[in-house]
């Protein structure tokens, strides 16, 4: 008996430490987003410019449901690392998406810490 307690607290502790892994996401449908709550520091001015940037031609339920998924939700393709390269470059040969090649490359590198927190 003292066995099955044992695993079933070591059970419920493993799956509270991935439910908590993944990154915080606030609203619903059109309105989902990525909580800004579980945001490092260091990726916060990247977040906000995403959130400028990326909404003038998709809502970030997009790109929220991608990162959790790991599937493009429009194609179905996989949605990793590799993918946020080549949907940056994209980007950055779009001519309406005013945005430069650092914004790019900062949105790119908040994408891949998104898929590594949603990975753990």
């Amino acid at each position: 008996m003292k066995r099955y307690l044992v695993l079933a607290v070591y059970l419920i502790l493993v799956g509270y430490s991935i439910a908590e892994a993944r990154i915080k996401v606030t609203g619903r449908g059109d309105k989902m987003t990525f909580s800004a709550d579980g945001i490092p520091d260091t990726y916060k001015q990247s977040f906000d410019l995403m959130l400028v940037k990326c909404i003038k031609c998709h809502t970030m339920e997009r790109t929220v449901i991608a990162v959790q998924t790991g599937r493009a939700p429009i194609t179905g393709q996989p949605f990793n690392k590799q993918a946020v390269k080549a949907y940056g470059i994209k980007m950055l040969r779009k001519p309406d998406s005013n945005m430069n090649k650092k914004e790019i490359r900062d949105i790119v590198v908040l994408l891949n810490y998104f898929l590594d927190e949603n990975s753990k």
